[in-house]
């Protein structure tokens, strides 16, 4: 079969290698000159299963309506003249309710413990390198009232299988020392030793090298023009070489959306609607000054909502939210005060660890921000859509590296008849009775849901 991949981030360079694992052709086609040069170039580096939960829950709505005066608020909604944004902000509101959050939890985590062991089996099948640390991720509290939640937080994921303990402020400095210079304002916090972390921009690029040997072919710098349809199935894809201006048409026997952000007015050219809206994040990654005082262990900060990673002789930190459209300027007042937020943040937790000098003063901060594919569950879409020929892959928000693995190894089990080993609602996936290439039988059949 051959199949063309639209987008060349983390969610569609694994779909193509797991493609190309089970004998297909593949063309990978995508705007920038490599791969993951946009979500996946610089996010928080966490492979995250302890943390898979959605963003709609029970005490959402009030905290994002009290963030909104805040332009350093975790989730920020910033209104725009946008009938998708409102249309999407309604059907979050309508998740966050205390049986929709464990229902999409269950999903989440299902997703994250399959893609957990397909990483782990790519990296062995592969030997890719990317600053990996398995030590785990910890989660920090410096604020009571939250710590007393975070009991029922990990007990739901230990519900689900994942070890997610909790820790006393002592526990969890012998843990991570590292944090022994904020200790004082800690009150606990939780560790999931099967964690992770590492570098997705490096592992995704070495893996779309490795597709390349492999025979696909790459199309870069070539931006998706349209999808051509015609009687209910997908024809060819429009592509444009953003270099000479040439226009060329792809055709195959199936198609794959995995555009991130840009899935969704992709899909509505051919009259497929779907959920997913923007969701703007940031990060810096600074260069590590004194590495004793550096963390081993990947960290969350709660009271803040961002992530910390150590990657290589760098550290990065990042998180927040907006929900305001396609915007990705680093260079609005707004974005400012967020990235100088990610600095401060790593000064006062670890002093002296990094160089959070701005650029103003001499530092040299990478400073970052993408779009994350968010649906109003969190539940990425994977499967077929109501155009024949045609696949999503998409709509994985802040989850896209925690997921990465997985949702291209099972979209490519589907497109080849198999049924992924995991309980999660593939998109319009009809139940069949088959056992995957691992020889697991799914523990319950996929159950459809629309696209």
């Amino acid at each position: 079969m051959q199949v063309v991949v639209l987008g060349a981030g983390i969610i569609g360079v694994s779909t193509a290698w797991h493609l190309l694992q089970r004998g297909h052709e593949v063309t990978i086609v995508d705007r920038q000159p490599d791969a993951a040069l946009e979500t996946s170039f610089a996010n928080a580096a966490q492979i995250s299963v302890s943390y898979c939960e959605p963003w709609a829950n029970r005490d959402a709505p009030l905290k994002a309506l009290k963030w909104m005066f805040s332009p350093t608020a975790p989730l920020l909604f910033r209104p725009q003249m946008d009938l998708a944004q409102w249309r999407w902000g309604l059907q979050f509101l309508g998740q966050c309710n205390d049986t929709a959050f464990e229902r999409n939890v269950a999903q989440i985590v299902a997703l994250g413990a399959y893609s957990h062991a397909a990483l782990k089996d790519v990296v062995a099948d592969t030997g890719i390198e990317y600053n990996r640390l398995e030590c785990g991720i910890a989660h920090y509290y410096s604020e009571q009232q939250s710590f007393d939640g975070a009991a029922e937080a990990a007990a739901l994921m230990q519900k689900f299988g994942v070890k997610r303990h909790i820790l006393t402020r002592e526990e969890l400095l012998k843990v991570e020392p590292a944090l022994n210079a904020y200790a004082d304002r800690i009150v606990g916090g939780t560790f999931t030793p099967s964690d992770e972390s590492g570098d997705a921009k490096v592992f995704t690029q070495q893996l779309a090298a490795l597709c390349a040997q492999r025979g696909a072919q790459m199309l870069f710098d070539h931006s998706v023009e349209r999808i051509e349809t015609s009687g209910g199935a997908a024809t060819a894809v429009l592509v444009r070489n953003l270099t000479s201006g040439q226009m060329r048409s792809l055709k195959a026997d199936a198609y794959v959306v995995a555009c991130g952000s840009y899935t969704t007015p992709l899909m509505k050219s051919v009259g497929v609607s779907v959920p997913i809206y923007p969701g703007k994040g940031y990060s810096a990654t600074m260069r590590v000054l004194d590495p004793a005082k550096a963390p081993q262990v990947s960290m969350i900060d709660d009271s803040m909502k961002i992530a910390m990673s150590r990657l290589g002789d760098h550290i990065r930190v990042a998180g927040t939210i907006e929900l305001g459209g396609f915007d990705t300027a680093l260079d609005t007042p707004l974005a400012k005060k967020r990235c100088d937020m990610l600095v401060r943040r790593i000064e006062e937790v670890f002093p002296g660890m990094a160089d959070t000098r701005t650029p103003e003063e001499g530092g040299d901060p990478q400073y970052w921000t993408g779009l994350r594919p968010a649906t109003p569950t969190n539940i990425p879409m994977i499967g077929r859509t109501k155009i024949g020929k045609l696949w999503i892959n998409a709509g994985h928000g802040t989850l896209g590296w925690t997921h990465g693995a997985g949702s291209g190894k099972a979209l490519a089990e589907l497109m080849n008849g198999e049924v992924p080993a995991m309980d999660f609602g593939f998109t319009r996936q009809t139940p069949v009775a088959r056992r995957s290439n691992a020889g697991s039988p799914a523990a319950i059949a996929p159950k459809p849901s629309r696209a």
